[in-house]
């Protein structure tokens, strides 16, 4: 990662959390824009894979809220992720005017690949850190996210 001029070791505990996940995020998006190249999908739709693959069962409402998209950008996404045969959107048989989504096979091997591209990531910004450092990085992150 190239850093700006203001991150200086240190300085380290004087910079804000908010410009480290900065950092991150845009060396993240080079990284994906760099190793990933995949017409079918862009890179803003990637987390919506990511997520429909590891939610035990979604709705189109959740991800509305989860991405704090519109209504309309999630059922034309969704749309477009069907019609690529990598999702199926099914009513709720408990609540009709629920739709739940669910990956296909297809779905599930493209989201492989976007996992072995995280990986690839998760790997080079890690590459100086010990086992247990990443493990405590990833423990201290989950504080800053819970509710």
């Amino acid at each position: 990662m190239t850093l700006p001029a203001q991150f200086k070791k240190e300085n380290s505990e004087n910079i804000f959390i908010y410009h480290y996940v900065e950092e991150m995020i845009a060396d993240y998006t080079k990284y994906v824009k760099e190793t990933f190249d995949d017409s079918d999908i862009t890179v803003a739709e990637l987390p919506f894979l990511i997520r429909i693959r590891f939610s035990e069962e979604t709705t189109q409402k959740e991800l509305v809220e989860l991405f704090r998209v519109s209504e309309g950008y999630t059922a034309k996404l969704l749309r477009k992720f069907e019609e690529k045969g990598y999702l199926t959107r099914c009513e709720d048989p408990t609540n009709r005017r629920k739709k739940i989504v669910e990956l296909t096979s297809r779905g599930i091997e493209k989201t492989d690949e976007l996992i072995e591209l995280i990986n690839g990531w998760e790997i080079k910004v890690t590459k100086n850190m010990s086992d247990e450092e990443v493990k405590t990085l990833k423990s201290l992150l989950f504080k800053v996210v819970e509710p």
